[in-house]
């Protein structure tokens, strides 16, 4: 007798409580950081006028980000991952309040942005610190039959986050200057500290230390290693990034390019996000995708023809549509890696995979970020963002060619 069919339940993951107050840490704490993201993007360009300054933001989060990345995860694995996570936004919390003072103060004028990069690098340890704790953690606060589930809303609520935050930072600082956007910031990091605070301390045993600190820190990377679908993904993903993405040269294009202001910026930031909760959303309420090897480079070589377009676009509005396109192409890519990593590796080793995991993927957006400044600098924004456009194409074809598996990987369950 045939198995009886289970129809699928695409809420069962919001029924946990504490997934509840997980997803609304990673709303607020998403909100305000791209918030952040908005004001110290247009701050530091008007104040230098330079692509290479924005470049340079990107650079000063990821240099410390990568340096502690590996000891970020063994952290994640040996100490409580709520306490670590909380930590870590309470800092966030406090580089916004810095920032706040700054901006106040009078600090950064004059073209003098440097405070704003030592901000910024501090952002970036605590970044490197919750990455890895909070994606294990989301792994604790749901039973593992709702993997699937929990990574969609994550992912949804993320997006919703990265929608509203660009949308409401371009008109607070349009309307309100940089303090306010700054202090809206900083409530909203306050909220995302307290809502992790409510999730109950989960049970998890944590086993004795039996190797050395270094084949600790390094056994994530050698499971990467030994993973080639899930290397390939990831593989994937950060050059797609690395290349593809124009997110740093937004203020160039809102400037002199569209010419729309700091709130046509925060809407141009938006549009991503925007694209990308729709797919994300879609998602969550159907089965698990088949083909999704396939389903996987087509999104991202969807992702890399939408840059191009965005490049040759002079009207708003298609500028708009291309990055929302991109955005679903980009989501689709982020789920199903997402997915992957939580369903292969071994939950005692969920920190450290998750840290090379950032590596890969948290820290291309910025290491993707300082190369756009300094390809813009080089070549100018617009051929720069064509340029990665097509690298990504042919990063989707290399690792197609040499990466089988992954092309033929049918479902993940």
């Amino acid at each position: 007798m045939a198995p009886p069919i289970v129809a699928h339940d695409p809420y069962a993951a919001l029924r946990v409580r504490d997934f509840r107050w997980f997803i609304a840490s990673v709303f607020t704490q998403t909100l305000g950081t791209q918030i952040q993201g908005v004001v110290v993007g247009w701050q530091v360009y008007s104040q230098t006028r330079s692509p290479l300054s924005l470049g340079l933001i990107g650079l000063a989060e990821a240099v410390p980000f990568i340096a502690v990345a590996l000891y970020a995860g063994h952290v994640a694995d040996r100490v409580n991952r709520r306490q670590v996570a909380l930590a870590a936004t309470l800092i966030l919390f406090a580089c916004s309040v810095a920032l706040l003072g700054l901006t106040a103060g009078g600090t950064i004028s004059g073209g003098r942005v440097w405070p704003v990069y030592l901000v910024i690098f501090v952002s970036g340890i605590a970044r490197s610190f919750l990455q890895p704790s909070r994606t294990a953690l989301a792994a604790e606060v749901v039973p593992r039959h709702l993997y699937l589930s929990a990574v969609g809303w994550r992912s949804s609520t993320w997006q919703v986050g990265a929608v509203a935050g660009p949308a409401i930072g371009g008109l607070l600082y349009g309307f309100s200057g940089a303090a306010v956007a700054y202090g809206v910031d900083a409530s909203l990091l306050a909220c995302a500290g307290l809502s992790l605070a409510r999730i109950s301390r989960p049970e998890r045993h944590i086993p004795p230390a039996e190797d050395s600190i270094f084949e600790s820190l390094t056994s994530g990377v050698r499971f990467v290693w030994s993973q080639p679908i899930f290397l390939g993904a990831i593989t994937l993903d950060l050059f797609a990034v690395l290349f593809g993405g124009a997110e740093a040269l937004l203020p160039v294009f809102a400037a002199e390019i569209l010419r729309v202001g700091p709130q046509g910026l925060g809407v141009l930031r938006a549009a991503p996000a925007v694209g990308a909760s729709l797919m994300s959303l879609y998602l969550s309420h159907r089965p698990p995708l088949r083909r999704a090897g396939r389903v996987l480079f087509g999104s991202v070589a969807a992702f890399g023809a939408c840059m191009i377009g965005f490049a040759l676009s002079r009207s708003l509005v298609l500028s708009l549509v291309l990055l929302a396109v991109g955005g679903m192409a980009d989501n689709v890519s982020v789920v199903l890696r997402s997915a992957l990593l939580q369903t292969l590796t071994p939950a005692h080793l969920l920190g450290r995979v998750s840290s090379v995991n950032a590596i890969f993927i948290g820290s291309s957006n910025e290491i993707g970020a300082f190369e756009s400044g300094v390809a813009a600098s080089l070549m100018g924004t617009v051929p720069s963002v064509i340029f990665g456009g097509l690298m990504t194409l042919a990063v989707v074809a290399v690792i197609a060619w040499r990466v089988p598996h992954l092309r033929r990987l049918e479902r993940i369950e």
